[in-house]
């Protein structure tokens, strides 16, 4: 140890020279404060490192040790479309504590699904099965930037007090709430204009037919004359009052044209509990054949399987008219 010289030795003694000292004294002082210590631990460069900064300290006391800064690094704060990226939390361009803001989603109508959106809900139950809310999101069609349609007709139903506050509310302060803008609130208005009309019509007294001759004395006039077959449907409520007359065939009625379910699909869609069924022969004589009586019983079971009623089966002379029911006795 003594014999070798590092460059802090070296440092020393020069500087102690310049000031008039003497470097072996210093050399020996430092020596033997390194005596006390574990020869082992002596030969680290650590220990020696420390011995150096210590010496270097006695001389210059009046230096005081330097204390770099490291610049702190400049943040960005995070733009509103990184703080969420299609539902993930973003946090590569912001700092670990940053707060992310994740911006407003509101669901639209295809967030929903599909069997429960209100346009298919009323195709395959009905319009009375939905609320007031769901009827007038249909009508409405599409939402705002703010809110779905659903979310939407709930807030004017409940800021208006219902329809009756949406039918006199006016024009262009609709235009002005929630952003519904002139082209929605036309279709409103339009929508709840039809509805008071409707409700304003006197209700119109049915036919109602309780006899074989009240139901050709619906029908014969417009069928007697024709130099064609036709097969006309009668659509009837509970009630016996008509509903609906359906022109369904114009040729030859037979087991080879006529299908079942074609005949039978008009009550199905109407929801008609009971129906009568009508065709025509050019030749004016009304006595069925073989091939109108194969027909009727095939019309009258089918029928039956689906709770449908077929009150009876006329053929249309001229002038005469037949009821099969009361030739067949079903």
């Amino acid at each position: 140890m003594r014999t070798e010289s590092t460059s802090a030795d070296a440092f020393l003694s020069f500087h102690c020279l310049k000031a008039g000292g003497h470097p072996e004294r210093i050399f020996v002082d430092k020596v033997d404060r390194a005596d006390t210590t574990d020869i082992a631990a002596q030969d680290t460069p650590l220990h020696e490192q420390a011995l150096e900064e210590e010496a270097f300290s006695d001389i210059f006391p009046e230096i005081l040790p330097i204390t770099v800064r490291m610049p702190t690094p400049l943040t960005l704060p995070a733009l509103p479309g990184q703080a969420k990226r299609r539902g993930k939390l973003d946090t590569t361009t912001s700092p670990p504590d940053a707060e992310e803001i994740a911006p407003n989603y509101h669901a639209t109508v295809h967030d929903i699904p599909a069997d429960d959106r209100p346009r298919e809900r009323l195709q395959r139950q009905g319009a009375d099965m939905l609320t007031t809310s769901d009827l007038l999101a249909i009508i409405l069609r599409t939402g705002t930037h703010r809110d779905n349609v659903i979310e939407l007709s709930t807030n004017l139903l409940a800021k208006y007090g219902g329809l009756s506050g949406l039918m006199a509310a006016d024009f262009y302060d609709l235009c002005a709430t929630y952003g519904l803008g002139p082209a929605k609130t036309a279709q409103l208005k339009a929508s709840l204009e039809l509805g008071k009309r409707l409700s304003m019509v006197p209700a119109e007294k049915r036919y109602q037919i309780t006899s074989a001759d009240d139901a050709a004395r619906l029908i014969r006039m417009e069928m007697m004359y024709l130099d064609h077959e036709e097969l006309h449907i009668m659509l009837l409520d509970t009630r016996n009052q008509v509903i609906e007359c359906i022109k369904r065939y114009k040729g030859t009625v037979n087991s080879s044209v006529l299908r079942i379910a074609e005949v039978l699909r008009p009550a199905i869609t109407r929801n008609s509990p009971r129906i009568i069924i009508c065709h025509n022969h050019p030749s004016g004589d009304p006595t069925p054949s073989n091939e109108d009586i194969d027909v009727t019983r095939q019309l009258a079971e089918a029928a039956k399987l689906l709770d449908i009623e077929l009150l009876d089966h006329l053929i249309i002379g001229n002038p005469r008219y037949l009821s099969l029911k009361e030739r067949l006795g079903w």
